[in-house]
């Protein structure tokens, strides 16, 4: 099977939170409920999700990540030498629409992967809830570890003690990497068999604002990437044989609001150097540039996920018009080496984007009829 994965219609991995965990969430915080009352209630939504992907056709199956109050914090500060906190400032202050709640994360210690970080046994009622029958599979979505990188060097507001911790910068970054081999073999073990790392700091590393603000600081973004580039890489040397890796690439995602704006043009090749199994791009906008960075992609053994369907509104695209941007997209990938999916998730907050259940799933039909047309 993972030879199809990315699957010819896939996607990123958040879906809209039901009402029954933003209100089980609340009452935990009120006291009024336990935390296992809660999981209880995930446990039940996450049944039902389940079953709502595979109705759809979906077959790499997620949780939706229903656990998770952001998409990448709630595993980085689980991590060994990170911890959650929250800024003066910080999400809250950036994004171009509404205000992400004010919580981030930063190193305090040397960094390493918790052997019982609690997203492992989150993939496990994951998997033995998706089941062996028929071709679904579960799919666990984890941040990138440049993540970490971004928000101490690239990110930082001045509060960080990187340096103080890490001398030596190339430690850091080794650090990083160990984490994420730590991390992949330890999902291995618990039977994943899909993964995607999350990644805004390409995003980041695009924005021609944010480039201008790097260099004023002396920092080269191409140096960066480069860097970047041999993280990934190296967390990713010992992935086994039967495990899929795949990246999304993302420009921010809150309350249909985002951070970053530019193509992929100035990362594209750094980018294309990783050793991903598959590439979820975002397309669904001018923001995200044309398909020209794509001349880089080389990786015949690799896929491009176009997400040429936005998860931000609740308008469908028109079909036609999807299918000319993938026969596009065909100047420089084989239509064999390309799937669709949404731009990207459907709630990287709990708050979730602006359109309801129905709409979302619509979304997803609509990028099933386009696949059945294209794909045959």
């Amino acid at each position: 099977m993972s030879k199809m994965i990315p699957f010819t219609v896939d996607h990123v991995g958040s879906f809209l939170r039901p009402t029954s965990i933003k209100e089980a969430r609340q009452k935990v915080q009120a006291g009024t409920l336990s935390k296992a009352e809660l999981r209880d209630i995930e446990n039940q939504e996450i049944l039902r999700l389940i079953a709502a992907q595979k109705e759809v056709g979906i077959k790499g199956i997620t949780d939706g990540e229903f656990r998770r109050g952001f998409w990448h914090i709630d595993f980085l500060e689980n991590l060994i030498g990170v911890e959650g906190y929250v800024p003066d400032t910080g999400y809250n202050q950036t994004f171009k629409g509404d205000a992400a709640p004010a919580y981030n994360i930063r190193v305090i210690d040397r960094i390493s992967f918790n052997p019982a970080h609690p997203f492992l046994e989150d993939f496990v009622f994951l998997k033995e809830a998706v089941g062996s029958e028929g071709d679904a599979i579960a799919k666990a979505t984890i941040p990138s570890p440049t993540m970490i990188l971004r928000q101490e060097l690239l990110a930082n507001d001045g509060s960080s003690k990187i340096t103080d911790i890490y001398p030596n910068l190339a430690d850091f970054y080794q650090d990083l990497a160990t984490t994420y081999q730590d991390a992949i073999a330890a999902f291995y073990e618990k039977g994943c068999r899909y993964l995607q790392f999350d990644d805004t700091n390409w995003a980041f590393l695009a924005d021609a604002t944010k480039r201008e603000s790097l260099l004023k600081q002396g920092i080269n973004p191409d140096e960066i990437a480069t860097i970047c580039t041999d993280i990934i890489n190296q967390a990713l040397k010992n992935k086994p044989a039967d495990l899929v890796i795949t990246t999304h690439i993302c420009r921010g995602n809150h309350a249909s609001s985002w951070l970053f704006s530019g193509g992929y043009e100035p990362i594209a090749k750094q980018l294309f150097a990783t050793n991903y199994d598959g590439f979820f791009l975002e397309y669904d906008s001018d923001r995200a540039g044309d398909f020209a960075p794509l001349r880089y992609w080389s990786n015949l053994d690799s896929k491009v996920v176009l997400g040429l369907v936005t998860s931000k509104f609740a308008e469908l695209e028109n079909p036609e018009a999807i299918k000319a941007r993938i026969q596009e997209a065909t100047q420089y990938v084989p239509l064999e080496n390309l799937s669709i999916s949404p731009q990207c998730g459907f709630a990287s907050t709990e708050t979730g984007n602006k359109l309801t259940e129905a709409e979302q799933w619509a979304k997803i039909s609509l990028l099933q009829d386009i696949a059945q047309d294209v794909w045959k």
